[in-house]
């Protein structure tokens, strides 16, 4: 192309003359930095916590579970009552400055039954959330590894307990052992831990075939290290939204015994046995003694679950960006 065919087009296209040359500029190629990641790199848990933050309702019944856990450790040393202690001219007082939550019919303070309830009903939801994990997570790991006859064997076990009814098989056991904490968390994990059992061994399932796996037997991995450091680690997600989910369950449980009489005695109090014991003042008027433990059940088998959903989302690695 010659130097008059140029000039020629620039006459006919009066859009290059219009554009000043001053609002261009070089930039130099600069290769050194191409594959460098301009958003921070985040672990696998620190992008659900992020994710957690955003949905509200979760974070506020971590919140209020939060505040749960406080006052029930300090909530029976804010008055000077004892959680057994019986003074009758102080019976069925409603709520006041010296009685927050007001008192029941022996003049015990309900405040103070309240959060020593609380203490009781928090240990029974994470004791039987701990044995389910413990117990579930062995027997699953090894039932999905194993596969073939050992799956069959170990599964056709769960399905029959699976099978059994939860509630008799718990309160066969509370009549037989008699009504105390400890044979309360056995009686609610006797079967608890199946559910877990099923969902490790899911996961195992669709794991343990993958390349991260067959790279730890070729290097000579024994089992017990490849289902602790290579399945495990990957499969904590829905374990722990399992865990917030056993919690509530094994709450709501253990008030339904005590308020069946099958739970913690007096002079020691739970949610259920407030409940319990209110249940024959209700048409007297008495309303806090029964409003407050129906409350804080209701409220914390609440937080559990919106905690549980919220961590389903933050832990699935599909909305993982």
């Amino acid at each position: 192309m010659d130097q008059y065919t140029v000039e020629k087009e620039k006459q006919q296209d009066p859009r290059q003359e219009s554009i000043p040359s001053e609002w261009f500029e070089k930039v130099d190629r600069d290769q050194s930095n191409g594959e460098s990641v301009i958003r921070p790199s985040l672990s696998y848990w620190q992008d659900a916590w992020i994710r957690l933050r955003k949905n509200k309702i979760a974070m506020g019944g971590l919140i209020f579970l939060i505040l749960l856990g406080i006052m029930a450790t300090i909530g029976p040393y804010l008055t000077p009552y004892s959680v057994g202690g019986i003074t009758l001219a102080n019976q069925n007082q409603p709520p006041s400055w010296d009685h927050w939550f007001g008192t029941d019919d022996l003049g015990r303070d309900v405040f103070t039954r309240t959060w020593y309830g609380a203490r009781i009903s928090l240990f029974v939801g994470i004791m039987a959330a701990l044995i389910d994990f413990s117990i579930g997570v062995i027997y699953g790991g090894i039932s999905g590894y194993k596969g073939g006859r050992t799956d069959n064997v170990m599964m056709r076990f769960v399905e029959v307990l699976y099978g059994l009814p939860y509630l008799l098989v718990v309160i066969l056991l509370l009549v037989v052992l008699g009504p105390s904490l400890f044979t309360i968390i056995l009686a609610l994990t006797i079967t608890g831990w199946v559910g877990m059992a099923r969902i490790v061994r899911g996961q195992v399932l669709q794991l343990k075939n993958l390349e991260f796996v067959h790279a730890s037997k070729s290097f000579g991995a024994k089992t017990s290290r490849i289902i602790k450091k290579n399945l495990l680690p990957n499969t904590m997600g829905p374990i722990i939204v399992q865990m917030t989910l056993t919690v509530p369950t094994a709450i709501f449980a253990e008030a339904f015994l005590s308020f069946l009489g099958l739970g913690i005695q007096s002079p020691f109090a739970s949610w259920g046995t407030m409940a319990n014991d209110a249940l024959t003042t209700i048409l007297s008027g008495h309303w806090w003694r029964l409003f407050f433990p129906a409350f804080f059940i209701s409220a914390t088998m609440f937080a559990f679950n919106v905690l549980g959903d919220g961590l389903q989302d933050a832990l699935d690695p599909k909305l993982r960006r």
